[in-house]
This record gives structure tokens, sequence and C-alpha cells, in this order.
């Protein structure tokens, strides 16, 4: 039996603007998926993952798209030359923690063991893309990165093909956050298939929008450098600003950021897919965590006190 792993992700700034080829900020969580493989007679596949409820059901086509990409590009098949796959830990699968990308490293890394293959960490973050990509039908390769390499990154997509641009960002020290769940699950696919469409229709306002985002992520990535992390706060308002004026927010997710800046939260902003999914609060300090943790839950939303800058 081999065992591999792979970091829950939350995007500080630039979610569904990696698309679009331009740069973004990420951050391995303290979270993870645990991926257990042994050889088998017939493929096998337990899903022990906690997840918000109807994750699964609702990701189940996209979870067999990675299954099979990942079975082809290990030459394994179902029946004969095959493993018996077990997913663990004590990331909660939902929208916008990288949760297909976790399943996607974690087993990348498992079979990598199991088979002694000796792959890199690049050959397994390419391992990883692929499979993310037969899943969701598109993929920036953020996530995949950030749960292969952890800590803080910045990531932007070779639009020609070519090598990604990865900048690893030395941060001192971790920072507690809280991510707080909608309940709801999106499908990664109609979201940016429904921000492509409102590209198209508008390339011009698409520009400016874009324009705006380059300049929070400019002086958000100072911020991170910096640890200036009130900056960093701002930052993500201002690129949640952005994010509302594409439709990816909903109601949920507003009354999250709410609360949370009521609360106390230096910083609040979808995470992710959007439309959905989990809301990212920048909290520093146990004590902040705590209070806006308890202001959410009170909304009636369920939350995760983790850190972010985790590294393997």
């Amino acid at each position: 039996m081999a065992e591999g792993k792979g970091f829950g992700k939350t995007i500080l700034f630039g979610e569904h603007f990696v698309v679009y080829g331009l740069p973004a900020i990420a951050s391995a969580l303290g979270s993870v998926t645990i991926a257990k493989v042994e050889k088998a007679e017939k493929f096998e596949f337990l899903d022990e993952r906690p997840e918000t409820p109807g994750y699964k059901e609702k990701k189940k086509g996209e979870i067999e798209r990675q299954l099979d990409s990942l079975l082809e590009q290990f030459k394994l098949d179902k029946e004969g030359n095959s493993v018996k796959i077990t997913l663990s830990g004590n990331l909660i699968c939902n929208s916008g923690v990288g949760a297909s990308a976790a399943l996607a490293a974690s087993i990348s890394r498992a079979l990598n063991e199991l088979l002694g293959l000796e792959m890199s960490d690049d050959q397994i973050n390419k391992a990883a893309f692929i499979a993310e990509e037969a899943g969701s039908g598109t993929a920036s390769g953020i996530d995949n990165t950030t749960s292969v390499y952890g800590g803080f990154l910045t990531f932007e997509k070779n639009l020609e093909g070519g090598p990604n641009t990865i900048e690893r960002l030395s941060v001192q020290n971790p920072v507690e956050i809280v991510l707080a769940t909608t309940g709801i699950t999106q499908e990664t696919k109609v979201v940016v298939g429904a921000v492509r469409a409102k590209k198209e229709a508008d390339p011009e306002w698409f520009e400016q929008i874009c324009k705006q985002y380059r300049e929070v992520f400019d002086k958000g990535l100072e911020a991170v450098k910096k640890g200036d992390r009130e900056e960093v706060g701002r930052q993500m308002d201002k690129n949640q600003e952005i994010l509302r004026q594409i439709d990816v927010s909903c109601d949920e997710i507003e009354e999250i950021v709410k609360t949370a800046k009521e609360a106390g939260a230096i910083g609040a902003k979808l995470t992710g897919t959007g439309r959905g999914g989990y809301v990212l609060l920048l909290t520093p300090g146990k004590e902040l965590q705590e209070k806006v943790a308890k202001a959410v839950e009170e909304k009636g939303y369920k939350t995760l006190k983790t850190k972010v800058g985790l590294s393997k």
C-alpha cells in the first residue's frame, strides 16, 4: 500500500481571471486529502472524504473523468492490472477549496510511490493537471499546483501552451483564516462558461474589469511579500467587488461577507468557483478567528478554522 497527500487551497486573488492569462495568488491550507492505493484485481474507489452535503453527487461525473484520466496516465486498467483507491483526510469537500485538485494530487503521489516511478514534483503536478482538465473541461492549473507544492505562490497561465509561470513566495508565518461555506455546490465549468459568455458579449467592458483586477493583484502581491495583512485585507475586499461585477457572487456569499466584516475580519471574498462554495475571511490571530467564526455560525453557516501558507 502507498499513500499520497494533496493540500486544499484557497485563492487570495485572481479566481476566474487566471483562465485569461492574468496572474493570481493562491495558498495551501492546513487541510488535506489523503489517498491510499493498493494493487487489486479490479478497480475499486472508496471516497471517505468529509463533504458538504451533495458535493460528491454533484461532482460524480467530474470525479469519474479524473479517475479515468489517472488510470490512463499511470497505465492501469479497470480490469486486471488495477488498484483500489481510498480517499480520506480533513479537507471538507466543497466548491472553492481545491477538493478536485487535492484528489488528483494525492492519488498521483500515491500511484507514483506504489509503482516506484520516482516522479518529480513537476511530473506529479503535470499528472494532476491533466486529470483536473479531464474532470472540469477547463483548468487553469493553479489548483493542482498549490495542492502539490503547498505554501504561497503566484501563478500565471501561459495561453500559448508553454510552461506556466509559477513563483513560490517566501512567507514566514502561516496566518489564521476562516472559511465559511454557503452550503451550495457549483460545477466549475458552468460558472466559468457563464463568465466567458459575459466576456464575449462585451469585450471592452471585460478588458476594463481585467485592468481593475491587475491593479488589485499588484498591490496584493506587494502586501503579501511585506507581510502587510491590513493591506492584503483591503485588496481582498476590492477583489470581491470585481467578482460581483462579473456575477459570480450570490446572496449567501454577500451575507457571510457582511457578517464577517462587522465582526472584525480584515478581508473577505469568495474563493474559487463562486455562486456558492466557500468565502475566505482573513482573521489574523486565534482570538479574531474565533470571534468571526462565531458570528458567521450564528447566521447558520458552517465554518472551517484553518491557516494559509502551510507547506509540505
